[in-house]
């Protein structure tokens, strides 16, 4: 579908994006800039502009999910995204697998961690037209230790491997910062806790210093770059809140110090929630272990509380699903963390579309200038049957998608996406489900 440079969209209900009520009223779209709103958009649209008839339909920013990992291709286990992957092949799946994004609405996202660099390298190819995909912003090599991320023993003693670089010494973080930030990341990440196979009762536990972490923040912000840490324990997130992160993924299990460290420093948080209540909602349909998805509604509904508490005391909370996995493939689930904020948060759909739109600007470095139906707002607009502040998961359903506009043009929609034929060996497949024994097969061969 192909629009003029300038397009006016009237009679739909507004939904800015900033947590007020949604209003009639038109948008008038300028190049990759809302020109204006309301009447002034009908004011000052020209006689060659595009009308799109927006009647009995919502008008909104486009989606941004701040917790995607486009390179990681939905793997089923750390083994195949670790040791079944190829730098070349994988730069050309993440670029088939991006415009997923676009087709569910999301306009825009952070990778906080890829395999290789190819985040860099994607986010490049986009900004450049070469590949159709939302805005991005994109980590690097996630920094970890020796100890590990959640993938336990797979990780190396040094070195890279899949998404991870494990950084032994205060000079070796110095130098990886440097190295990711001359190449081009916009944050810096670090997996502040991880899995230890012995010690896995505990759940994740901070694998990293405090100094450590200060060192980190340190030498980024120095070059001018964020960090953000995936925490899941309460002691890393305060530590990391202290050490002076920009942005804390998960923030799970708080506790009080860990609560008053992130509400002094006002730090983002974004949960990423959708994981785990995919597993624990609809884990039966992929043969997930009951205790597994019990275990996670529990870590859902016992962290939401402290989650709430911040956010009522002013922390910016963003949305972001962690797609990229098996349990959350790309196109299917962007919206469903605001879901979650309404049914385990207790926020309104508008606040939670707000925590996905304007808010999520922070993770992209566009705070104020992204997210927001509003006069010299990037245009990133959807345009969707139905109205979301009702019930946000209107926003899951492709076919209520009717036009998404990204840097002010307009998606073509109905150009499927090609589908995909088999790689060999990407994804591995097991020899069973179970253990082939003598008794299993008496017993199959009496019954």
């Amino acid at each position: 579908m192909a629009f003029a440079e300038k397009t006016l969209i009237k009679n739909g209900s507004v939904i800015d994006g900033l947590g007020s009520a949604p209003i009639q009223q038109s948008v008038l779209i300028d190049g990759g800039t809302i020109a204006a709103v309301g009447a002034d958009a009908d004011d000052k649209a020209p006689n060659d502009a595009d009308i799109v008839d927006a009647s009995n339909m919502t008008v909104m920013p486009g989606l941004i999910d701040s917790h995607c990992h486009i390179t990681l291709d939905e793997p089923h286990s750390n083994d195949e995204m670790f040791f079944h992957r190829r730098e070349g092949l994988g730069a050309l799946v993440a670029a088939y697998n991006v415009r997923k994004l676009l087709l569910a609405g999301v306009t825009s996202f952070f990778d906080a961690d890829s395999i290789f660099d190819l985040g860099i390298d994607l986010r490049d190819a986009i900004e450049a037209n070469i590949v159709e995909g939302p805005r991005m912003a994109t980590g690097g090599n996630a920094l970890l230790t020796s100890v590990g991320g959640t993938a336990g023993t797979l990780i190396p003693e040094e070195g890279r491997r899949g998404y991870a670089k494990v950084v032994r010494t205060k000079d070796e973080i110095v130098t990886e910062v440097r190295r990711q930030i001359k190449n081009g990341v916009d944050w810096i990440k670090v997996h502040v806790t991880g899995l230890i196979p012995r010690q896995r009762a505990q759940g994740e536990i901070q694998v990293w210093s405090f100094d450590e972490l200060r060192t980190v923040c340190d030498t980024a912000h120095d070059l001018g770059i964020p960090v953000v840490g995936h925490c899941r324990n309460a002691k890393s997130t305060r530590d990391s809140a202290r050490a002076g992160m920009d942005m804390i993924l998960h923030a799970t299990f708080m506790d009080e110090e860990a609560l008053e460290a992130v509400v002094e420093r006002k730090v983002p948080l974004v949960p990423t929630l959708t994981f785990q209540a995919n597993l624990a909602d609809f884990g039966a349909e992929v043969g997930a272990d009951p205790d597994l998805q019990d275990l996670f509604r529990k870590e859902i509904e016992g962290s939401s509380k402290m989650l709430r508490r911040a956010y009522d005391a002013g922390v910016p909370m963003l949305c972001g699903t962690e797609s990229g996995f098996s349990l959350t493939p790309y196109g299917d689930w962007h919206y469903r963390e605001m879901e979650v904020f309404v049914k385990y948060m207790g926020l309104t759909p508008l606040e939670a579309i707000q925590c996905s739109t304007s808010t999520n600007a922070v993770a992209l470095g566009l705070e104020g200038k992204l997210g927001a139906i509003a006069e010299g707002q990037l245009a990133d607009v959807i345009v969707v049957d139905g109205d979301p502040s009702k019930d946000v998961t209107i926003l899951g359903d492709k076919e209520k998608l009717r036009l998404v506009f990204s840097r002010g043009k307009a998606v073509d929609l109905s150009r499927p996406q090609p589908e995909r034929g088999h790689l060999s060996g990407w994804m591995v497949s097991p020899y069973s489900t179970s253990k082939l024994t003598r008794e299993k097969v008496r017993n199959g061969a009496s019954s």
